[in-house]
């Protein structure tokens, strides 16, 4: 790839009698070679196509090198390829495969108008920021920033891609809920401190389907974290029973999200839900016998034992009706350990200890995706001084684990890493150092041949032929 770094060398220790030296000046090589799985991806299923319709392009047409779309794809298949910053891609504009994946017809970017770009396929940082930091109110008038999303259409793209990628018909879907804090440490609008977290930070609510993110929604922490569900729930579901008007709706939670307004929501709606119920003394005398027989249990034999408490409870102000409770009476070595759920799923349908160890407990799984976005897909990285550009890099982030999902769900079906999480995938399946070589009929990537996954890779490539196959009717 080409640089405009001063070429440097790099002594280290002899191998015997020979040098051992390193330049930069390899020529060009990527270490994306497997990214070609993305735009795979990519052009089935048009995710980054559709979000490029959720914004208004108010630049000179004659202007324009980089179309929005070619953007979107160059920051989000960074993002899915690991490079967090926009900085990156001030050297990653030179990288020719980077440039295939977006989809430039000339990758080298030898065919630039201006001799100073000549050579730079791709958008620097300063194009791509203005995907973020574009105001709402930008117009034709604005000087450089006009490139103005719709938030109420990029947020039900979302819920429309589970859908595509889910074409067999679901009898029941469960819509997980979770809020979590996404630490700031700048003076970013929205910038409040938490207590639960101790922190300065946002406050993002999350809803997942299993592994597909259906709502990533930037909020500040001076809030309840169940603020704002039930209107994100309002706007899923409908989205949902539009095209799946017979299947069984059920919203999943811990006691965060046990607030009148979602449980009474869901009820006028025909939507059940499983709700974690924050203890409290009333609650334990409750459960006072189960306790007591679940220590003589645990005094017996020594391990840790559960008993289940099937009953009608409602509180003394909040609620609007008495609901089904099920108690966990728990005894560990460390003591007593009470736990507590709502729901409005009758006992004939599900028994009390499958209610909760079965569906209640395996809304866990979540957490485990919302740390995969943050930790893998640089969803914290809202250092922008506006929510509005914090909430679009959020975005970015979800659409680049949903394209990760995609390859997942269909690429590694069937392999060892089916369940693999995003940076093991990036790493075993997309990070594979390769030679590139642009002529005027091919691009050719010449991938290492001591590469330990070629196996996988083949595995993948024929997975998404079939699959691909599937999609394309006759």
């Amino acid at each position: 790839m080409q640089t405009q770094c001063i070429q440097q060398t790099f002594e280290f220790e002899a191998l015997g009698r020979r040098e051992v030296t390193a330049r930069f000046d390899g020529g060009p090589i990527t270490s994306d070679g497997g990214g070609l799985f993305l735009r795979q991806i990519e052009d089935s299923t048009h995710i980054i196509g559709r979000l490029a319709r959720c914004f208004t392009d108010f630049r000179d047409e004659e202007l324009i090198e980089h179309s929005v779309e070619e953007l979107l794809r160059q920051r989000i298949f960074g993002l899915a390829l690991g490079y967090e910053d926009l900085n990156d891609h001030d050297q990653l504009r030179f990288d020719p495969l980077l440039a295939t994946l977006v989809g430039k017809q000339d990758p080298t970017g030898q065919d630039r108008p201006r001799q100073r770009d000549r050579g730079k396929a791709l958008a620097g940082k300063s194009t791509l920021n203005r995907l973020e930091l574009t105001p709402r109110g930008a117009r034709e008038e604005s000087r450089y920033k006009k490139i103005v999303a719709d938030s109420s259409q990029i947020e039900t793209l979302f819920v429309d891609v589970f859908l595509q990628l889910n074409r067999t018909p679901l009898k029941r879907i469960v819509l997980d809920l979770d809020a979590t804090d996404d630490p700031i440490h700048g003076d970013q609008l929205g910038k409040f401190f938490h207590g639960y977290y101790k922190s300065y930070c946002y406050l993002p609510l999350y809803i997942f389907c299993g592994d597909h993110l259906l709502c990533a929604k930037l909020r500040p922490a001076d809030i309840d974290g169940a603020a704002g569900s039930v209107k994100q729930l309002d706007r899923i579901v409908k989205q949902i029973r539009v095209q799946r008007p017979e299947v069984q709706i059920v919203i999943r939670g811990d006691s965060g999200f046990c607030r009148e307004r979602i449980m009474a929501w869901c009820e006028a709606n025909g939507v059940d839900y499983i709700l974690g119920l924050a203890k409290n003394e009333r609650l334990k005398r409750i459960l006072g016998a189960e306790m007591h027989q679940a220590k003589q249990l645990f005094e017996a034999t020594g391990k840790a034992s559960r008993v289940f408490k099937d009953f009608t409870y409602q509180t003394r102000k909040s609620w609007s009706q008495p609901r089904r409770v099920i108690g966990k009476a728990e005894h560990l070595a460390k003591g007593a350990n009470p736990r507590f759920i709502v729901t409005s799923i009758a006992s004939e349908k599900i028994a009390a200890r499958e209610l909760y160890e079965d569906e209640y407990c395996a809304r866990g799984e979540m957490e485990n995706r919302i740390k995969e976005q943050q930790l893998c897909l640089f969803a914290d990285r809202t250092s922008a001084a506006s929510m509005r550009a914090n909430q679009l890099r959020l975005w970015f982030s979800s659409v680049a684990y949903t394209l990760l999902q995609a390859l997942r769900q269909f690429g590694l079906k069937g392999t060892k890493f089916a369940r693999a999480r995003c940076d093991t995938i990036r790493l075993k399946l997309l990070k594979i150092g390769a030679a590139v070589r642009v002529t005027v009929r091919r691009v050719w990537l010449s991938m290492s041949e001591s590469c330990p996954h070629q196996e996988l890779f083949a595995a993948v490539y024929a997975n998404l032929r079939r699959w691909l196959a599937q999609l394309t009717p006759g």
